[in-house]
């Protein structure tokens, strides 16, 4: 019998594909965020890792610790892949251990997302869920969960993510030169939760490496310990907190706090809040903690008072569909203190449209000085946008402002003087559609923002126009968003 030896046909090599899902992993693409970062002077990209195959930044050190144990002979064919994981690493090695024939158990704690457990079920591995609330050391902790079944596992390799040096590793080698690559090293900040630290080690090693100028910025949540253990070098106990996948109560051996050079503390709330603005207002569903890298980032910026010459790099995680029955349902975010009623669904253009008048007064960057006092005189404010030739927004002149130079001595003034020395150009601007819990969070520090539409003004808010807003609303019927269905 003939035997006849299969070849690649001319047809096949011409047809332009992937080896297999694998190859997929990385060269994620960078985002401008342009709304919730709008009031910065600095640039802020966004690193959107929910483009890797199985939707997240773990995708990239899944494969590798795989081939690792695979070269040290820890892992041989037919054998099992467990870890301790909140989901996404679990899928970043679930997916390595379909293509290469593995079997994969998982353990998680109890607080992660039911959509992740059943997401790893969906790749065939066996998933074993554990209590959130023990100490590491506490034979129930879910690290402690994952040794006991290596060790009753024939052929079995613990991943070990919190201790393997291939996990930083794989962010040196991949992250890390994507991010310079695409900035054409002109990236100033990168921003990343901490969780095991293997990607801020791994990409702040690499950055360092090509400019030890730049900084890196971790971000943590309120109730971990890595805050405090960066900022004092002692630990403390670690409390118990929402978001998933960043936040340790111990200090993982992937974590190298000696490359970062600062680190944000970030609550559920805000980290809940942010994810649902970048979804809302920027298109991009990313999950809890991708609110809590941008929120950080953001915060950073503010105040670092960053400047147009910084460029600030935010890893987002992973994707909102793994959040859907939580940060993106809105009975578990009341439930939770994260989201009040009458917030819901109300938008800064319902706030604007609430104040019956649908003038905008503007002022042009070249009007007198004494014009733009008796406008404001005219139409009773105290602030207005000021717009260019073509109305495109330039900034903010404030009543304050022109008080303050005319008192001042250090200048003559001269009836043809201009306000074009005393716009604030640093402004808020929002979009129409942005929701009412952005708005509350923006005026924990401003007094007004810009309702605009791309550089279009379309209206301006003050803090008492958002509170006669929500003053009309006590008592009122209920609307879209404020009834008990909701």
């Amino acid at each position: 019998m003939a035997i006849v030896e299969a070849t690649r046909s001319s047809t096949a090599d011409e047809i332009e594909a992937h080896d297999d899902i694998l190859a997929t992993i990385g060269h994620t693409p960078l985002v401008r965020l342009n709304s919730v970062g709008g009031d910065l002077a600095c640039t802020l990209l966004a690193k959107v890792e929910f483009f890797n195959p199985g939707g997240s930044v773990k995708d990239r050190i899944g494969p590798a610790i795989i081939e690792n144990a695979e070269k040290s002979g820890a892992l041989r064919p037919g054998g099992t892949i467990v870890e301790a994981t909140s989901g996404n690493t679990g899928v970043g090695l679930a997916i390595a251990a379909a293509v290469k024939g593995y079997r994969t158990i998982f353990v998680m704690p109890d607080k992660m997302s039911q959509e992740k457990i059943q997401l790893l079920r969906a790749y065939g591995a066996r998933v074993v869920v554990t209590p959130t609330a023990v100490e590491p050391e506490d034979p129930r902790s879910y690290y402690s969960v994952a040794e006991r079944l290596v060790e009753e596992t024939p052929n079995a390799v613990l991943a070990d993510q919190y201790r393997n040096p291939v996990n930083p590793q794989a962010h040196y080698e991949s992250t890390g030169p994507e991010l310079w690559a695409q900035t054409r090293g002109k990236i100033t900040h990168f921003v990343a939760g901490i969780g095991t630290g293997g990607t801020i080690t791994g990409v702040g090693r690499y950055l360092k490496d090509k400019s030890p100028e730049i900084q890196i910025i971790g971000v943590d949540p309120v109730g971990s310990i890595l805050y405090d253990l960066h900022r004092t070098g002692e630990y403390t106990k670690a409390e118990t907190y929402k978001v998933e996948g960043i936040g340790e109560d111990f200090l993982p051996d992937t974590t190298d706090l000696g490359v970062v050079d600062e680190i944000v503390q970030v609550s559920d709330r805000n980290s809940f809040l942010t994810a649902r603005r970048l979804v809302r207002e920027e298109g991009i569903f990313g999950g809890g903690s991708c609110g809590s890298a941008v929120w950080g980032a953001i915060h950073y910026a503010r105040e670092h008072n960053l400047g147009p010459d910084a460029v600030v790099v935010v890893i987002l995680p992973d994707s909102g569909s793994r959040y859907l029955s939580k940060v993106f349902d809105d009975d578990w975010m009341r439930e939770n203190g994260f989201l009040e009623r009458a917030w819901i669904d109300r938008r800064a253009e319902d706030v604007q449209r609430s104040k019956g008048d649908d003038r905008l007064i503007t002022a042009g960057v070249d009007d007198r000085l004494t014009e733009v006092v008796a406008r404001l005189k005219e139409y009773g404010v105290s602030q207005l946008p000021v717009v260019d030739e073509q109305q495109q927004l330039v900034g903010l002149v404030r009543e304050i402002d022109l008080l303050k130079h005319m008192l001042s001595g250090e200048h003559r003034h001269e009836p043809q003087e201009t306000i074009k020395a005393l716009v604030d150009r640093n402004v808020a601007v929002v979009q129409p559609n942005t929701p009412l819990e952005t708005l509350m969070g923006l005026f924990g520090t401003r007094r007004a923002v810009i309702i605009a539409r791309g550089d279009t003004v379309q209206g301006i808010l003050t803090q008492i126009d958002l509170l006669d807003f929500l003053a009309a609303q006590v008592g009122a019927p209920a609307g879209p968003g404020m009834g008990d269905e909701d």
